[in-house]
């Protein structure tokens, strides 16, 4: 009896797609589930642990230390945390990119905004929009010891040293500020993991067009991942955030939050903020300016004297202009160029030779004659 030919194995549904895995595993440590949803894109439609088990197998093992997780009940904490995050060209200089995320103890949801900085009022500012995204905020809230929120801690709560800015801020919608325990960051074990977790499952590899694009791609992602089953609850967030019975943000008074920054004045009389330009009277030219925000509307001031405001504009590389601002420029250029033509010297001058003055008495006694 003749033996039977052997069977040429068939390729599995990885296969087209594990060359693209190695070479995504090499470049960056991403997540299993960062690389599943971009084979998805690309066509495969296997399971998600066939995924998993491939990426176990060509990663290197790494050990993870334990922890102790606190948990905590519905409504009563939430931690928040910032993170650094490289550096983005703005206005043609690199800044500082800071990550801020807010986690609900309970429910696992997150929001993620990203800033060029982590000032009082830019804190501020991103819990107010976190507070928005939740549709509410809990009783306490959890903090690593950081000036902005915290001065001085003692060893009672009730003498602590806030920061006065951020004290009218949490007095005001009177939620309780938890300073995290030093040398014990285990107590911000969730929002500690979802900094690590927004740098590798979303900025890793990612590609953004601007802070503004940046911010709009991290809320997708918070929509998503607040949609998902969470590895530890096993619950989806957004369907347990019903129960966490937020303190509600109806009938609290809007939080007027004013913030300053410091710009030069251009020679052109614009001055720069988030990527826009905008116009100032232009006899303030080449001075120092501080602008006071509040919502979206920009104050500006020159020493002791307001110069004018502007509607904060959304976008990128827009230039905002008032006519008056500029009013009279062009006369006063064109006198200035009259009075400096008016005064100007040339640079050299012109001489004749110089004509010796003789008496008539010597070219007469030079020719030989003699006048009668």
């Amino acid at each position: 009896m003749p033996a039977s030919a052997s069977r040429r194995p068939q390729p599995g549904k990885l296969d087209p797609y594990k060359s693209y895995i190695q070479n995504r595993i090499a470049e960056y440590p991403l997540t299993a589930a960062r690389i599943f949803r971009e084979i998805q894109e690309m066509g495969f439609d296997g399971q998600y642990t066939i995924v998993k088990d491939y990426i176990r197998e060509i990663r290197s093992p790494t050990s993870v230390p334990a922890v102790y997780r606190y948990e905590t009940k519905p409504g009563v904490q939430a931690q928040v945390d910032w993170g650094e995050c490289g550096h983005l060209e703005v206005d043609g200089r690199q800044r500082n990119l800071y990550c801020f995320s807010m986690i609900l103890g309970y429910s696992r949801m997150r929001y993620v905004v990203f800033t060029l900085s982590t000032d009082t009022p830019t804190l501020i500012q991103c819990h107010l929009d976190a507070f928005d995204y939740f549709g509410g905020y809990t009783e306490e809230i959890l903090y690593d010891n950081i000036k902005t929120v915290i001065l001085k801690r003692a060893l009672r709560a009730r003498d602590h040293r806030w920061n006065p800015k951020f004290e009218d801020f949490f007095t005001h919608h009177g939620f309780i500020p938890r300073p995290c325990k030093p040398y014990c960051p285990q107590t911000k074990g969730k929002i500690e993991n979802t900094i690590g977790y927004v740098k590798r499952d979303f900025l890793l590899g990612g590609t953004f067009s601007s802070l503004d694009d940046m911010n709009r791609q991290v809320r997708q992602w918070c929509n998503r991942v607040n949609a998902e089953i969470h590895g530890t609850t096993h619950e989806i967030p957004v369907d347990r955030l019903r129960q966490e019975n937020l303190k509600s943000l109806i009938g609290i008074p809007p939080y007027l939050l004013r913030r300053e920054e410091h710009r030069k004045i251009s020679r052109e009389a614009y001055l720069s903020y988030r990527g826009n330009r905008y116009s100032v009277p232009h006899r303030y030219a080449g001075r120092e300016a501080i602008l006071e925000i509040q919502g979206d509307q920009m104050t500006i001031r020159v020493g002791t004297e307001t110069v004018c405001s502007h509607t904060v504009v959304p976008g990128h590389t827009r230039i905002i202009r008032e006519g008056e601002h500029f009013s009279g420029l062009l006369a006063e250029a064109m006198r200035c160029n009259t009075q400096s033509g008016a005064a100007s010297r040339p640079l050299f001058r012109l001489i004749g030779p110089e004509v010796e003055h003789r008496p008539l008495s010597v070219y007469e006694g030079l020719s030989g004659e003699v006048r009668p």
